[in-house]
């Protein structure tokens, strides 16, 4: 599933180059996650601001309102300026005078829904319960620490649940508790002021540095030009199992939380 440095990585390869662009038409396919909430046509004309990032949805900010974009479980962007007849899994080409934004979504569990404006209901129901960005500056460690304090549930969980911090997915998930050296069924309000700390940082690097080498590539992802994300080829503990630390030697182990694989080191990673 895209992540949010995925998500990042994608809005980074097309947002200058469709920015000021005017809208020729918008094609729908198939049904996807949610329903667009207008007629494709009443969007012809409108140009396209700019392109923002909330966690893990893309923002089109358009004249007259803006287009939420979701990838859901394995979809991908592709924004070309003759991108051919469209495929049985392309459902939504955003056809302009600059270019053709598609999306490709085999699984159909995506979206594209248009919204009058950030504050309405629409865009509330989708952007409403996020937590703070992890790459702003509203992230910060001590309220990260109290936030977690209040949880009662396995921090890997917490962090999945996107309620305090957005966007730190299973992969990173994974990846910035072992750098912090915290085992991912702790209880979140055990953790000290120290450990959160630590994660705080951790969760920083993790994803500025996999929005620097392009995101992961486990199996299609790709941004908006076909380029693969490398960071997988980094990973210290993610898809390892069975494998010896990067740190000390001992084989990485996996569980399963919240249906969701976890791996982690038993000796570097303390409870």
């Amino acid at each position: 599933m895209p992540e949010l440095p995925e998500v990042e990585v994608t809005r980074l390869s097309f947002a200058d180059r469709i920015a000021g662009a005017r809208i020729v038409a918008l094609r729908m396919g198939k049904a996807l996650r949610w329903p667009l909430g207008c007629e494709p046509q009443t969007l012809t004309g409108c140009q396209v601001l700019g392109v923002r990032r909330r966690g893990k949805y893309l923002l089109l900010d358009l004249d007259a309102g803006l287009l939420l974009l979701h990838l859901g479980m394995s979809g991908s962007l592709r924004f070309e300026h003759s991108p051919g007849e469209a495929g049985k899994h392309d459902h939504m080409d955003l056809q302009t005078n600059q270019g053709t934004l598609r999306l490709h979504d085999p699984r159909r569990f995506g979206a594209v829904v248009f919204a009058h404006a950030e504050s309405s209901p629409e865009a509330r129901k989708l952007l409403g319960r996020l937590g703070v960005e992890p790459l702003g500056d509203d992230f910060q460690a001590k309220e990260f620490w109290q936030a977690l304090r209040k949880r009662k549930t396995m921090i890997k969980q917490v962090l999945l649940g996107g309620e305090l911090v957005v966007g730190v997915g299973n992969i990173y998930a994974s990846e910035a508790l072992f750098m912090a050296g915290i085992r991912p069924s702790t209880r979140a309000e055990r953790i000290s002021l120290a450990r959160a700390t630590r994660l705080h940082a951790a969760i920083r690097t993790v994803l500025a540095r996999a929005v620097q080498i392009g995101g992961s590539t486990l199996k299609d992802f790709s941004n908006a030009q076909g380029e693969s994300g490398y960071f997988q080829l980094e990973a210290a503990v993610y898809g390892r199992e069975g494998l010896p630390c990067r740190a000390c030697g001992t084989a990485i182990k996996a569980i399963r939380q919240g249906q969701r694989s976890t791996f982690f080191c038993p000796v570097c990673q303390k409870p």
